[in-house]
């Protein structure tokens, strides 16, 4: 069984969703005055590249973390992952 699951970002909540949404912007450093609609901007942005496969929310089995990850940052993590477990 794997570690880390892939979440339907239509699975949960709005309040939760925004919540990660946020994090991600903050973690990203992304400028919040660059839409002008502030983090609204942002996350709306975030949610359409949600629906088009560009960002996955992935959950950690073991330590119960949720994050919101790109593509190029979930390949990462995962072959991070891999070579942590061939040592």
């Amino acid at each position: 069984m794997s570690r880390f699951v892939e979440v339907p970002y239509r699975m949960l909540p709005g309040e939760t969703l925004d919540a990660l949404l946020e994090a991600f912007v903050t973690r990203q450093g992304y400028d919040t005055t660059d839409t002008g609609e502030g983090m609204r901007g942002w996350s709306a942005e975030l949610k359409r590249q949600l629906e088009h496969g560009e960002l996955l929310i992935a959950h950690d089995l073991q330590t119960e973390l949720t994050e919101v990850m790109t593509l190029a940052q979930w390949r990462a993590f995962g072959r991070e992952l891999a070579d942590d477990e061939e040592d």
